[in-house]
């Protein structure tokens, strides 16, 4: 089994980031100034050792590396930032691609939606986002990518480039735009591109995208929360959001909830949830079609960033964790039939959802998905073994 986890590379100084946030500011920035806001609330969270680490250094991917082989990890789904050829956080991945040192599978998420101040102002204001329309972007973005998939580490089903786009449904273009990347990879020595998609509504509404993709992944805890909604409800989600960003970008005006509270004297508080909860709606979850790919999650809480306006889920341990994960192997394999498990995340620190190693846990979490994979029978070695979503028996 697979066990590929996102990663964000948001630990290194940028000019953007700069300008927007302030001098020196990375995500560890947020992780460090986070408190605890209620009694028994794991904040600040400090990694072992104090690795604050700084990602423009190859010897942090070689460390990262190194922990995520030993404990069952496969590979690293990046998040890749591109906004009509502005890139954002590249630098790690460039320095990774002339590194051919750094031996580990690897993918990219697209993570296309825009960037706006929401983290720590509560604000709407845009600060980054994609026109989709120029077609020549399209072909420009292709090529920025194209030495990635030509990378023997990069990640390739049947020989062709897997790439994940985070919301797809956002993409008035996306068929168009698909079919011409499917065009220049035939024109690059490939057949095709294989896409996944990241995080699209599941409702009737979002078919037509979820038809082009070859896999769609089951994002957690995002994927749990919303399948229990009406398709009532999510329209009405998107279509105040559609509003606030037509009124916003019009008349500058902002419709965060932190204004709305403002005006009405109220305070926000840190929503809370239960784990176990959480975690039971994902292993109950059945796929309703061939093409999902099961998720998983070790922990959420993104009140560094968010404060008290941020989301926690109470009773997160190793130990639950890797119970769950021996459930989700085998739902993955019996039910899905698919051979990877795509977990939030590597080094999400700023909403929780990290397995590196902390000042508390160690390497807990991470060992608890290296037993679950042992006693599901479920820790191999892929080093001969094609790549494949799917799973098989012959394996």
């Amino acid at each position: 089994m697979k066990i590929i986890a996102f990663y964000l590379p948001q630990f290194h100084e940028t000019k953007e980031n700069n300008e927007w946030w302030g001098k020196g500011f990375t995500e560890w920035t947020n992780v460090k100034r986070s408190k605890s806001l209620f009694p028994g609330h794991y904040q600040p969270r400090v990694p072992q050792n104090n690795n604050y680490y700084n990602l423009l250094d190859n010897g942090v991917f070689r460390w990262q590396i190194e922990l995520a082989k030993q404990n069952g990890i496969y590979g690293f789904c990046v998040y890749h930032y591109w906004f009509n050829g502005k890139l954002l956080l590249e630098k790690p991945m460039e320095n990774f691609l002339k590194d051919k040192t750094l031996d580990i599978p690897f993918c990219f998420s697209w993570a296309n939606e825009p960037w706006t101040r929401a983290w720590t102002e509560g604000k709407s204001e845009i600060l980054m986002d994609n026109d989709y329309y120029n077609e020549e972007d399209w072909d420009n973005h292709f090529n920025y990518m194209l030495p990635f998939f030509k990378d023997d580490r990069y990640m390739k089903e049947n020989g062709n480039p897997v790439f994940v786009i985070y919301v797809p449904h956002t993409i008035p273009t996306l068929e168009k735009m698909m079919a011409r990347w499917n065009k220049l990879a035939k024109l690059s020595g490939f057949e095709r591109v294989v896409f996944i998609y990241q995080s699209v509504m599941y409702h009737s509404r979002y078919e037509n995208t979820r038809d082009l993709f070859d896999y769609g992944i089951e994002f957690q805890p995002g994927f749990a929360e919303w399948s229990e909604k009406k398709q009532s409800e999510i329209k009405a989600f998107f279509l105040r959001k559609k509003i606030a960003k037509f009124v916003q970008k019009k008349f500058h005006l902002n419709f965060s909830l932190s204004n709305i509270l403002a005006k009405t004297n109220k305070k926000p508080v840190a929503i809370m949830k239960n784990y176990d909860d959480m975690w039971q709606k994902i292993i109950d979850t059945r796929p309703f079609d061939e093409k999902m790919i099961p998720g998983a999650i070790k922990d959420w809480d993104n009140t560094p960033r968010y404060g008290e306006r941020g989301k926690v889920y109470n009773g997160v341990t190793p130990e639950k964790f890797e119970i769950y994960m021996n459930r989700q192997i085998v739902n993955a394999r019996e039910n899905y039939h698919k051979d990877a498990i795509f977990i939030f995340a590597w080094n999400e620190w700023g909403e929780g959802g990290y397995l590196e190693p902390d000042e508390i846990y160690k390497n807990q979490y991470l060992e608890a998905i290296k037993k679950a994979l042992i006693e599901t029978g479920e820790d191999r070695d892929y080093t001969n073994i094609p790549f494949s979503m799917k799973y098989e028996l012959e394996q």
